[in-house]
């Protein structure tokens, strides 16, 4: 059974809500094909959405070093290269993979 409920973070939950979270924390859980178990590469490439909302808020200019292959190809992609070699970056900063490949 799913059962949603919105609660307002700002002004807290209520008492029926705490009771119902409370009940919700005991419950076991069923995983079924929905709602697999998640595996180990699903973990390593989870992030809190409220990481990544916090990091679009506070965005940081930063310096780079890159090759000229590099500059030439990111304005290949158009006057926002910029903010598609940022979101570029942020992939590969959650993949797994490329970290690895990469020597780190």
């Amino acid at each position: 059974m799913l059962v949603s409920k919105e609660i307002d973070v700002k002004k807290g939950a209520t008492k029926e809500q705490m009771e119902m979270l409370e009940a919700a924390g005991k419950m076991s859980t069923t995983f079924d094909e929905d709602a697999p178990e998640l595996t180990e590469e699903n973990l390593r490439s989870a992030y809190r959405v409220s990481e990544r909302e916090r990091s679009n808020d506070e965005d940081q200019e930063v310096t780079l070093r890159l090759s000229p292959w590099a500059i030439r190809k990111a304005k290949s992609f158009g006057k926002e290269y910029r903010a598609v070699l940022s979101r570029i970056l942020e992939q590969a900063l959650h993949n797994h993979e490329i970290i690895k490949e990469s020597g780190i």
